[in-house]
């Protein structure tokens, strides 16, 4: 009996080194998302004098490709300049001009509009971004 079931054993062992349990899904095969905002996604007390809006995505993205979306174009700001990508092309900079006292619907992508993508041409997740200026 122990030497059949040393054999079961090895042969279990064998399988398991053979054959991954699981093969999960590589980084590269996962589409980009949001990890964070500036403003952050439903503040109600954003700075009119900040001169930006910055998304950061989980892995680096296509250069001079994006999809800033609106709903409504009076829930969005006056663009300020060109959009552009810093810090190792994670991170996506929107200059604008905020108006006191308004609330901002901004999209990152949509079903429609699919620019935000990484490098190797997959679409990041669409994200809505939603904030208000304060009164000053």
């Amino acid at each position: 009996m122990t030497k059949n079931f040393l054999v079961l054993i090895l042969a279990l062992v064998a399988l398991l080194v053979c054959c991954p349990l699981s093969t999960g899904a590589d980084d590269r095969d996962i589409s980009p998302k949001v990890v964070m905002t500036t403003p952050s996604n439903g503040a109600t007390d954003v700075d009119p004098a900040l001169s930006k809006i910055t998304v950061t995505f989980n892995k680096p993205m296509l250069d001079k490709s994006w999809s800033w979306s609106y709903e409504d174009k009076s829930s969005f700001p006056q663009m300020a300049g060109q959009p552009y990508y810093s810090d190792e092309g994670t991170t996506c900079v929107l200059p604008v001009r905020w108006e006191p006292g308004m609330r901002y619907i901004i999209w990152i992508n949509t079903a429609k509009f699919k620019n935000f993508k990484d490098k190797k041409g997959g679409p990041a997740e669409p994200y809505k971004l939603t904030f208000a200026t304060s009164r000053k």
